[in-house]
């Protein structure tokens, strides 16, 4: 019978992050709850949907029960989330009850056995990589928004992540637009190059772990899951099987004309047209000239919006169609301060960059208008 104490600021993050990965509507019920689970000194919490698997480790300074017991995780959680900062919380199970006290408080909770609790199966057969979680956060963080979210293409729907010696790179695509982003890892021991897809889910959970510190993640690539542990917590999700598309013929080679311009001047200035572009498409003008470029929008109430800004451009005059949300999204996680485009017609796709960090580079097409 599981008992056990515990500060609730020692509590509330793990099981926060747990309770993310549990899903809303599910077929089983066991599904709707977090595991709890007393080894020795160590409480553990698992929260999964079948698709990912999220396990928080905590260590205890009171002493415990040994035992295990699922609770539902919504409302374990908004219990905790409820007491004051200070609270001392103890989880005790009364035969197919958990009773949660703190101070007078005191909560009665439905529970199910752990042993109804399903677990994603382990691949014993991997390989096994240390990443610095600062250099794999900026790897995601660059990328993550160009996956597809419900496309029929399901191997859009995640990223490609790649490791090489030496060298660890992500590439996400919708197939409208395209980021890709590469980081030399020191010591990273790979034989040869190995490409996984990592699905959407699994990449917006991994994110959420990642502390951007010099703390290393290990990661265990088997067939068919991906492991990642921390400290903290281990984390698995299932790989999407499905051959990722050929980003390198994707990149745009040979476009003769570079624009640079200031990044937060660009953000404001196609923030400033997108208000008046059309609702569904969001496409804006670019229209360059030597030392100039003019952004317009207009939609189908004949509102239009034109706004011009000097950029360091000389070359031909060019008028080009884009999503103006794609490129907003790309100013986004762009953290230099100056930002570069390089373009060849008007049918052809943009090529932008971080003016001083060309490792990472974003492919944006072309919208007719």
């Amino acid at each position: 019978m599981i008992h056990f104490s515990l500060a609730r600021e020692q509590l509330i993050k793990p099981l926060q992050l747990v309770s993310g990965v549990v899903e809303k509507r599910q077929t089983l019920p066991v599904l709707s709850n977090v595991l709890l689970e007393v080894e020795a000194t160590e409480l553990l919490l698992t929260g999964t949907d079948l698709e990912v698997e999220l396990v928080g480790r905590v260590t205890l300074s009171e002493p415990a029960e040994a035992g295990a017991i699922t609770v539902p995780a919504k409302k374990f959680l908004d219990i905790v989330r409820s007491l004051p900062d200070d609270s001392i919380i103890t989880v005790k199970q009364d035969s197919e009850r958990v009773i949660v006290s703190s101070g007078r408080s005191k909560f009665t909770l439905t529970s199910l056995p752990a042993v109804e609790f399903p677990s994603i199966e382990k691949s014993s057969d991997h390989e096994e990589y240390s990443i610095p979680q600062a250099q794999f956060g900026h790897l995601i963080n660059a990328t993550s928004f160009a996956m597809a979210q419900q496309d029929v293409r399901y191997y859009l729907n995640g990223m490609s992540l790649e490791l090489s010696p030496g060298m660890v790179r992500t590439v996400a695509t919708d197939g409208h637009r395209l980021a890709m982003s590469s980081r030399q890892v020191e010591g990273l021991n790979t034989a040869e190059k190995k490409q996984v897809i990592v699905p959407r889910k699994g990449i917006l959970e991994l994110n959420r772990l990642l502390t951007g510190g010099e703390e290393t993640i290990q990661i265990y690539l088997g067939s068919t899951h991906l492991r990642a542990t921390t400290s903290d917590f281990s984390f698995t999700t299932k790989l999407v099987d499905g051959k990722f598309p050929d980003y390198e013929r994707v990149i745009p080679r040979g476009g003769d004309k570079e624009v640079v311009g200031d990044r937060q001047t660009l953000k404001s200035i196609f923030s400033r047209a997108a208000i008046l572009s059309n609702e569904k498409y969001r496409g804006v003008r670019l229209i360059l000239s030597s030392g100039n470029l003019i952004v317009k929008a207009n939609n189908p109430e004949q509102e239009e919006a034109e706004v011009t800004v000097e950029v360091d451009y000389e070359g031909p005059e060019l008028e080009v169609g884009f999503n103006v949300n794609y490129l907003l999204d790309v100013l986004n996680v762009i953290s230099g301060e100056q930002v570069k485009f390089i373009l060849s017609d008007a049918n052809s796709s943009a090529l932008i960059t971080d003016f001083d960090d060309d490792a990472t580079a974003f492919v944006v097409m072309p919208m007719r208008l």
